[in-house]
């Protein structure tokens, strides 16, 4: 799954009447200007005031994953995971779509279970899996740096991710 900023997601906003009728009318919407789905739906709405009952068709978006959106729908949750990962610094956003990716986690989750889910998994960004066994020993072991210069953080790290992490664009996780 690739990274997304939901702070920059928007939608192209038509409607299935239109666009059965020939017409591509709609208009771009920030949804950065909105609190949640009904401030959304109410925008949409004013959009479209010229039909009677509009049928909304999102026929395209920018910074959404699939997940999150589809044609015609776009998910409720998606406004609470935006201000969930607003709490999160740039690089923890990043990890957590890599995160995501590898759980093949459902974005449609109750995004501050999600994000704490994340939060418990993450370890911290590492240039390789050995710098990652390198420190984790040094944190869990009271060795002194003499005997951490006979240690092999290869073959550690390889116990490590064989069992309890994983590791993927130099973030590691707790497996779950």
């Amino acid at each position: 799954m690739e990274a997304k900023d939901l702070n920059e997601a928007r939608i192209y906003v038509g409607t299935y009447a239109k666009y059965n009728n020939g017409s591509l009318q709609g208009e771009w919407v920030e949804l950065s200007d909105f609190y949640d789905l009904d401030d959304f739906m109410e925008r949409c709405a004013e959009i479209h005031e010229d039909e009677e009952e509009p049928e909304y068709m999102f026929q395209a978006w920018e910074e959404i994953p699939d997940g999150l959106i589809d044609e015609g729908h776009l998910e409720e949750n998606f406004f609470e995971l935006r201000d969930e990962l607003d709490r999160l610094n740039n690089t923890e956003k990043e990890a957590f779509w890599v995160w995501a990716d590898g759980n093949n986690i459902k974005l449609t989750q109750d995004a501050y279970s999600l994000v704490k889910s994340f939060q418990s998994a993450y370890m911290g960004s590492y240039a390789s899996r050995e710098d990652f066994a390198e420190e984790f020993a040094k944190m869990e072991n009271e060795l002194p740096d003499f005997a951490l210069s006979y240690f092999d953080f290869s073959k550690y790290a390889d116990d490590l991710f064989d069992t309890d992490f994983w590791y993927k664009d130099g973030y590691v996780f707790r497996n779950e």
